[in-house]
Formats: structure tokens, sequence, C-alpha cells
């Protein structure tokens, strides 16, 4: 029998929404007594705690066997998140710690993306993700080679959007630094302006052309080639996976250590987020995770636009019992606030 979708009445709503109040911000299982001499409900601690059995019946909240208090289950905290979360907007203080934050330590594309997963973690106190749009985009600015020693070279990849790549170069036999910097200034001639997604063989032919030196080229063709392999790549942030210490679901070391393995594992996070792409905020609760190490927690998720045009996802993630209204507000503001930031950087 499919399972039936139970309307909840006024009295039955309010003992819901007063039960999960109070288990998010104590983390302790809520008792009938305690709810009473905490929330004006209007009725006797009895009536209470047989509205407690009854939404326990009917799958909004679970009886833990060590305690005659109740915790609420993924599908009480759904119809919360749907119909009980009162606001919470992001304060006067928060938006301007937002704004001084990225002032401060915003001086190139990547670090963007770097800062607005420490932001939503500081003021979460969950770990959070921000999956980061490819870098194709961003137009080539300049290349530079610094001498390391008498047979190395460092060089530096630079765009418009701050993106830059670094690697060292061995010298080839015969070559000096001189003919290194004669590369560079005909690469940039040829290249400057250009989008990464734009460069074509055609233009690398004529650098070939130019500098005459198949050494030379192949050293200036492996820098490009890997800026150019790293822009097609989505980059995924994350900030504050020790935060998940702090939460009492996560004391069990044995959970919390397969918890932070799946989070580095890149590819697998990386699905998770593009699954959740969409418009708006998207909240997944508990057993609605597919994942089955995410099936004691939340992840809450907002798509960013530019001009129309899908950038990427930030989230958090934390246990059930999180602060759903102050997440959701936050990453929608954060949403909004990253978008303008990152037309800083003239995208």
């Amino acid at each position: 029998m499919p399972e039936k979708l139970y309307e909840l009445d006024e009295r039955k709503q309010r003992v819901l929404k007063a039960v999960i109040d109070d288990y998010i911000e104590s983390a302790e299982p809520v008792g009938s007594r305690a709810l009473a001499r905490k929330h004006d409900l209007g009725v006797s601690p009895a009536t209470i705690r047989n509205e407690m059995a009854d939404l326990e019946m009917l799958g909004y909240l679970q009886h833990l066997h060590t305690s005659s208090g109740r915790v609420p289950s993924s599908k009480g905290y759904r119809f919360y998140v749907d119909g009980l979360i009162p606001p919470k907007p992001v304060s006067d203080e928060e938006k301007a710690l937002i704004d001084r934050w990225y002032k401060s330590r915003v001086q190139r594309i990547d670090q963007v993306f770097e800062e607005t997963a420490r932001l939503i973690s500081a003021i979460t106190k969950n770990v959070s993700l921000v999956l980061a749009p490819q870098m194709t985009q961003a137009q080539f600015r300049c290349l530079q080679f610094l001498p390391l020693d008498s047979r190395r070279v460092i060089t530096v990849l630079m765009t418009d959007a701050g993106f830059i790549e670094n690697k060292i170069l061995e010298m080839p036999d015969g070559a000096e630094f001189e003919d290194f910097q004669r590369m560079a200034a005909v690469i940039n001639e040829n290249l400057a302006g250009h989008t990464l997604k734009s460069i074509e063989h055609h233009a690398l032919a004529q650098i070939r052309d130019e500098i005459r030196d198949e050494g030379l080229y192949d050293s200036a063709l492996s820098i490009i080639q890997r800026a150019l392999d790293s822009g097609k790549q989505e980059r995924l942030y994350l900030g504050g996976t020790t935060k998940m210490l702090e939460q009492p679901e996560y004391h069990d070391v044995e959970k919390v250590k397969h918890m932070l393995m799946t989070l580095e594992e890149e590819e697998l996070m990386k699905d998770i987020l593009r699954a959740h792409i969409g418009d708006g905020l998207e909240v997944t609760i508990g057993q609605e995770n597919e994942d089955s190490h995410f099936k004691d927690s939340s992840i809450i998720t907002a798509t960013y636009h530019l001009d129309g045009e899908l950038l990427g996802t930030i989230a958090v993630l934390g246990p059930t019992r999180m602060e759903y209204a102050k997440a959701m507000s936050l990453l929608e503001y954060m949403n909004n606030n990253l978008t303008n930031v990152i037309k800083r950087f003239h995208w």
C-alpha cells in the first residue's frame, strides 16, 4: 500500500515545530513535560504527550530506546522545512562580515570560491562545498618565465580572471633564458585577448612557426595545454570539515572517518552536487540522500548563475539537526553575493 501523505492539524504542527526547534537547539530527545514548560501550546502535558505519540505513529517523530523523549524523523524535518520553518534572514553584522571578507581576502577568481567555502562554514558551523565553474571563458593575459637556476625556469600563465598555472620547466639543451623570454613575447602577442576556450590549433601553429625551435615550442605547449586542461575541469572547494567533530551526531569516530573519506572522493562529491543543480534552494534530508554515508545528514544546495549562464553550486552539509532557517537564508544571500563578486573579475 503506497504511503499516504497525512495532513497535520494546527495543534500537531505546533507540537512538531516545538519538538524540532528544541531538538535543533539542544541535540537532546524532547519530552512532553519539557515541551509544556518551555512553550505556550495552550494544552496540558498529557495532551502534548498524546499528540507526540500520534506524530510518532504518523512517522514525523522517532522514539529512541535510550530515552523517553522523541526526536524528529526525516519525514518530520521535511514537513518542517517545507511549511513550518521560521524565516531567519542574514543579519547586518553577517552581511558586513561577508563584504569585508571578500574585499580583504579575494584577489583572484579561484580565491572567490575558496573563501566562499570558508565563509559558509564559519557562519553555519557545518561543512561547506563549492562547485566552481570551468575556467574556459577566462581570457589569456600573459605568459612569463622566471629563472630558477642555470637549467630550469618557472612558468607562470595568467588570465584576466586571475587564473594562474605554475610549472617548473627544464630548458632544452643549448637554450638560454633569453630564448624563453623571446618565446614569451611571441606567445603573448598571439594569444592576448583569446579565451582559453577559443585558443585554436591554428594560433598554436603560428606560434610554432615564429619560435622556430621544436624544444622551446614543446616547453611552451606543455604549460598552455595544462592551463587548457585545468580550465575545462570543475573544481571542488571544501570548508570546515573539522566542524563535524563539534557536532554530537559525529562523535562516533568510525562515522566521522567514513564521512571524511567520502568527502575526499572529489568526483563523487561533484556528482552529488551536480544532481542538485536546479533553480533556487534544494534541501535533501537524511534518508532522502542516496549515498549511505549521508543518511544521517542533510544537504542544502543553491545553484548560482551569471547573465543566465549556469556557473556552479554552493552547499551546506551537516547533521539532520542543523539550523535550516539560518543555512537556507545564508545560501540564498551568498548565492546573490557570489554573482556580484564574480562580476568584479569581468567573467
